[in-house]
């Protein structure tokens, strides 16, 4: 069923993908969520903060590794307003043309708490120096039970729907994920669902919807919460993406997950209703902290996509392709 609803939203035979430089700024986090191995205190000896030159010097680096886009995440570092990103979005912008794909809805808010602005100005100006849509990270699940137990200093679960539906309004398109494999329910799954599906009929602007599971790996403060069941099997993974397909037919694409799923799962995937194959990430950081790599290249990826009968395509961030193989 699944397969059916992806073919009626994609006839063509293509499967998308992106290469994405993914720079993450700073680990230096106030949030502290327990499934967190990336993040530090900042005065941890581990702690730090790219300069602007450093930033810089990525996003060429990830230009010349075919980079579409750059995907700009960090910690809720105490100290950086929105001054900062309006600074370094418009150094971006003045030095490369590529699209500035950044702050999650968790940054948005805690932007908004440090400066005083609400979520309407802080978007305005974001957009207005170079900002072009946002990622959907932080949303974890959107029950605010669990929210409370993993993340009890992240933005909550309404916060996260409400940077969502302004930016919509505003015209900055964004993706959205979900979590899951760790302390949530079946019940709380088919609520994050519906709440994204719900807020997509209000205030259209998901371009896809990424569901992912949880990686336990050098996550000590997770085991010691007893976050975490056993490692999610690669059946409820494709049993939740197809659920996730049928659901959301309100929001065009859905993308396997290449990086946690690994490359034969994320193969099967375009059997269960997944059209996009995810992101070839170069300079990332926070899921290889948990022991995760991704080590394909180009040609690589593209063989997983015709293996399965479909035409490979390279596409951008709201999912215009640039290239076909």
């Amino acid at each position: 069923m699944a397969n059916l609803v992806r073919n009626r939203l994609h006839p063509t035979n293509a499967v998308s993908y992106t290469i994405t430089c993914n720079i993450n700024y700073t680990n230096i986090c106030i949030s502290g969520c327990k499934f967190c191995a990336f993040y530090r205190r900042q005065n941890d000896p581990q702690a730090y903060l790219l300069n602007d030159e450093q930033i810089l010097t990525a996003i060429g680096q990830g230009l010349k590794n075919g980079a579409i886009r750059v995907l700009l995440q960090g910690g809720l570092h105490p100290d950086l307003g929105i001054d900062y990103f309006e600074r370094l979005f418009n150094k971006i912008r003045q030095k490369y043309q590529i699209q500035i794909h950044a702050l999650s809805p968790p940054e948005i808010i805690h932007l908004s708490q440090l400066s005083g602005l609400n979520v309407t100005r802080i978007l305005q100006r974001l957009k207005a120096s170079g900002l072009d849509s946002i990622p959907g990270g932080g949303a974890e699940i959107l029950s605010q039970r669990t929210r409370a137990a993993l993340s009890p200093k992240k933005c909550s679960a309404d916060d996260w729907l409400y940077v969502m539906e302004i930016a919509h309004s505003l015209g900055l398109p964004s993706s959205a994920t979900m979590m899951f494999g760790h302390m949530e329910t079946k019940e709380e799954i088919l609520e994050h669902l519906l709440r994204l599906r719900a807020l997509q009929d209000k205030s259209p602007g998901f371009i896809a919807f990424i569901p992912w599971t949880y990686q336990p790996g050098n996550t000590a403060k997770a085991a010691e919460e007893k976050i975490g069941r056993a490692a999610v099997s690669a059946f409820d993974y494709l049993r939740t993406l197809a659920v996730s397909r049928i659901m959301l037919d309100n929001i065009p694409n859905l993308q396997a997950s290449l990086l946690t799923q690994g490359s034969k799962i994320a193969q099967l995937a375009l059997k269960f209703g997944a059209n996009d194959i995810g992101d070839l990430l170069v300079e990332e950081h926070v899921l290889q902290a948990t022991g995760l790599n991704q080590d394909l290249s180009r040609a690589e990826v593209e063989n997983l996509i015709t293996e399965m009968g479909y035409q490979p395509g390279l596409r951008d961030t709201i999912y215009r392709f640039s290239h076909y193989s």
